[in-house]
């Protein structure tokens, strides 16, 4: 009781601080729906850059990467370096097109390029995939949340876990409403601060209880057998050059691709300091990640040392030892502020960057009238149904399950993402036209033709696939939209950008 007691209070000092954050930017920044959606393009670009460390890592991150030392080691690690190389393509090839067509939505781009049918073709993967993957990342957090605050105060059950779900939504929904994006560049960086501080000082508990000056948790990290770094074995999930490779697609499509990721990019005041920002945060993402996974070595070794049994999930791993008190009483504060950060930094850009999409690609809100009462009153009613969404999604998570939502998610992303990156392929790098009224079915048939194959391939050819099933999903989209001729009438009024 005491440490829901603690937890709570810890939680209403964080959410005050993040009012006054965003108190701040709404007085001294764009208004209305310019503010909203593109935070008036005068966003510095180091804090949008650090501030994507944390809406990238999210709750997941920090909840589920120390569970995976003990099943894959340090393997994530080779995705992370293809995760470099992918953002140097999304910062050279993808940021320039984006910043010379000026744009706030980045399926506008595919209405120019196949018209109307791929625009909003394009926009529904997308609502479709973050608002299922960043719910799963926020379903975690709430699970925890749930566990330390409200079970002990009003006991297990559904009802407990929905009204710490409804309480973090309004949460964040409270200081996004009304200056989004402006908001969400200056609350990500304060929350990346949150969460990599709490890692290092969970890392500082850890390392008390095995009694570990800083040489000590090196040398412990080093030479644990869970410190595996490269797998070659072709045929594991983990080869390096499947993890690789997937690694480069996956940014391409998860932040090149994704509203969410580049919204904030697009509102740096020119592309330079744009490319800058996604550069920076490319290479941040490999050490941060293995600070992750260094802390899940500790986290098993000391289990092992005081004979204790971990859970078979590794999701339940960090909230388990903190439960359990191993770690200390104090820890709490860390872990809380570092989940809470994590759940917010992710969240709060994810409900923007949907609201933004539904209101100018699929509603077809017009910049010209962004600042008319109407289209205010507009934005926040979508906005508000975004939250009941994530409620109904988050609520759904917790009543189907999941072991391991990293990977799900990732998983997610192979089928919603992959005709994504057919698309932006086949219209960057082809001057060829399609026929227009055949994109929204190629774009279902290429993930429903990548779960048949992802079904029987370990049947027929004993192959089962990982996350390169990304790049088949891209890859025959590609070539369903290249066998599509383009008739007379869609080469007449459609020219390749």
């Amino acid at each position: 009781m005491y440490s829901a007691l603690f937890m709570l209070a810890t939680l209403v000092a964080y959410f005050i601080l993040l009012l006054l954050v965003s108190h701040h930017a709404t007085r001294h920044g764009a208004k209305g729906n310019d503010a909203f959606f593109r935070a008036g393009r005068q966003s510095p670009w180091w804090m949008v850059a650090f501030g994507m460390i944390g809406a990238s890592i999210s709750g997941v991150t920090f909840i589920s990467v120390p569970g995976w030392a003990a099943s894959t080691g340090m393997t994530y690690l080779q995705m992370c370096l293809g995760f470099i190389v992918g953002y140097v393509v999304v910062a050279f090839v993808l940021l320039p097109l984006y910043y010379r067509l000026r744009l706030t939505s980045i399926y506008a781009y595919l209405g120019t390029r196949f018209g109307t049918s791929a625009h909003r073709t394009g926009a529904l993967f997308f609502v479709l995939s973050k608002l299922t993957g960043a719910a799963a990342r926020l379903y975690l957090v709430c699970m925890v949340l749930c566990q330390f605050v409200v079970q002990p105060l009003a006991g297990d059950g559904l009802l407990p876990f929905m009204v710490t779900t409804l309480a973090v939504l309004t949460l964040i929904w409270l200081y996004t409403r009304r200056s989004g994006l402006q908001t969400v560049v200056r609350t990500d960086a304060l929350q990346t601060a949150c969460l990599l501080l709490a890692a290092v000082g969970i890392i500082i508990a850890a390392a008390i209880q095995m009694n570990l000056n800083f040489e000590g948790v090196i040398h412990t990290i080093t030479h644990s057998a869970m410190c595996r770094v490269w797998e070659w074995d072709a045929a594991s999930p983990q080869a390096f050059w499947r993890q690789f490779l997937s690694g480069v697609f996956i940014v391409i499509v998860m932040t090149g691709l994704d509203q969410d990721m580049m919204q904030k990019n697009l509102t740096c005041r020119n592309l330079r300091e744009a490319q800058k920002d996604m550069c920076t945060y490319g290479m941040a993402f490999l050490p941060v990640n293995a600070l992750f996974l260094g802390l899940g070595i500790l986290l098993y070794t000391l289990c092992a040392q005081q004979n204790l049994t971990p859970p078979a999930a590794g999701d339940s791993l960090l909230p388990w030892l903190i439960s359990s008190g191993v770690l200390g009483q104090w820890v709490i504060v860390p872990f809380t502020i570092g989940i809470v950060a994590a759940a917010f930094s992710s969240a709060d850009s994810a409900m923007t960057a949907l609201t933004t999409t539904i209101c100018i690609d699929l509603l077809g809100m017009s910049e010209a009238r962004e600042q008319q009462r109407a289209a205010l009153h507009t934005r926040h009613i979508v906005h508000l149904c975004v939250v009941a969404a994530f409620a109904l999604c988050i609520i759904l998570f917790k009543v189907v399950g999941n072991s391991n939502v990293l990977n799900a998610i990732y998983v997610m992303a192979s089928y919603t993402y992959g005709p994504l990156l057919g698309l932006y392929t086949f219209g960057l790098f082809t001057r060829r036209n399609t026929n227009l009224r055949c994109v929204p079915i190629i774009c279902v048939a290429a993930p429903t033709i990548c779960g048949l194959l992802d079904h029987f391939a370990p049947i027929w050819w004993n192959y089962t696939f990982g996350y390169e099933l990304l790049v088949l999903n891209g890859l025959i989209t590609f070539v369903g939209l290249w066998v599509c001729k383009a008739d007379s009438e869609t080469k007449k009024t459609l020219q390749p950008c």
